[in-house]
């Protein structure tokens, strides 16, 4: 049973080539799934600035609220000035009207912090917002390429894929179930060239047996890694 050295490294130069492609068919829903979820980080950053505007804007209002309560309650007590009954409620009531006057000038100057922090908030916003649109274009852009790409790949899959068939027939029906026992569990690493009496796949060496029957062009198997071996052009 002969093997030519040329058939086995057709067979190998083919079966390489067809894992390249499997591979690069298979990294483009990957691609596209880290582009996805690039969209959905951004989302979430885009909606974390948003609820934290909303709740900045919950918080100014709150405290306008407090700031209109806290005046009237002192209109209502400089009305009562004129009604106390002793100088003693007189200057209780006047240290209450000054303290509030103080709290409310803190608050005021506190709302208009938060009035500010929400105008800066809003350029956050309008950041998040572009990060979405670019992060989405960005993936719909590679959808596109990755489509494109996986139609030509596909292509190339099956014209490879029909030269293994024809390839594959120069190899003796005897041999074929060890041939395909080999690819069919490693696939191109189930084949290697042995040069300078050394197994390229694994880098041990092989017996000068089985250098001779490689010569006489005889199916020969790594000992060591189980490769099917082939002399180098």
């Amino acid at each position: 049973m002969a093997i030519t050295a040329d058939t086995l490294r057709t067979l190998h130069r083919l079966h390489e080539q067809l894992a390249d492609l499997r591979h690069r068919l298979a990294r483009g829903p990957k691609q596209v799934v880290l582009r996805e979820q690039n969209v959905k980080a951004r989302e979430a950053d885009l909606e974390e600035v948003r609820e934290a505007v909303k709740q900045a804007k919950l918080k100014a209002d709150r405290q306008q609220l407090d700031l209109k309560a806290s005046e009237q309650r002192n209109v209502d007590w400089n009305a009562k000035l004129n009604t106390c009954s002793s100088n003693k409620e007189f200057q209780t009531l006047k240290e209450q009207i000054a303290a509030a006057e103080m709290a409310n000038s803190v608050l005021a100057d506190e709302i208009l912090e938060s009035l500010e922090r929400i105008d800066a908030m809003g350029d956050k916003v309008s950041e998040a917002e572009e990060a979405v649109k670019a992060t989405a274009a960005e993936l719909a852009k590679v959808k596109e390429q990755i489509s494109a790409a996986a139609e030509v790949i596909r292509g190339d899959i099956a014209r490879l894929e029909a030269e293994l068939v024809d390839a594959e027939k120069a190899l003796p029906v005897e041999f074929r179930g060890d041939y395909d026992r080999v690819v069919n569990v490693k696939g191109a690493d189930g084949m290697s060239e042995a040069e300078d009496g050394v197994c390229n796949g694994c880098g041990q060496k092989i017996t000068p047996n089985m250098q001779n029957e490689l010569l006489m062009h005889r199916p020969t198997f790594c000992k060591s890694c189980g490769r099917l071996l082939y002399l180098p052009e």
